[in-house]
């Protein structure tokens, strides 16, 4: 990870939850198999949601995920800088060590101006591709 970037952050809806162009039933969603395999690597992963209440990932991806930070957990919601330095901190980060990956441009801004590196989820190729970039990591087969 040539350019310092030691985690991924991921939005739930709309990027973790993309099937890609050729869902298959039984298999997890494309996004989700990137993170296993960043985590795999070193790197450290989030999740971060718009969720309100006491919303949870699906129990089947407790072990890819070392921290879930949620707006109705802790009272704010993207794109409030607050939220993204919450997540940031969780993971013992710098804002700028981490990258953060949503679906609403605006979200991404957001993760910018705090200082980490935005990445606008259009496609699962897409935003795989240029995470590999990134991390310096292959993170698909």
């Amino acid at each position: 990870m040539e350019v310092g970037l030691r985690a991924l952050v991921l939005d739930f809806g709309g990027v973790l939850t993309d099937p890609g162009d050729h869902p298959e039933p039984g298999l997890e969603p494309p996004l989700l198999t990137a993170a296993r395999t960043a985590k795999r690597h070193g790197v450290r992963t989030a999740i971060l949601s718009n969720a309100d209440g006491l919303w949870a990932p699906p129990m089947a991806w407790q072990d890819v995920f070392d921290v879930v930070v949620t707006s109705g957990e802790v009272g704010f919601a993207k794109p409030d800088r607050r939220i993204y330095l919450v997540v940031a901190e969780r993971l013992g980060l710098d804002p700028s060590h981490c990258v953060f990956v949503d679906d609403l441009a605006v979200n991404v801004r957001g993760a910018a101006a705090v200082g980490m590196v935005g990445v606008h989820h259009r496609s699962v190729n897409a935003t795989v591709g240029e995470l590999e970039v990134l991390l310096d990591l292959p993170l698909q087969d």
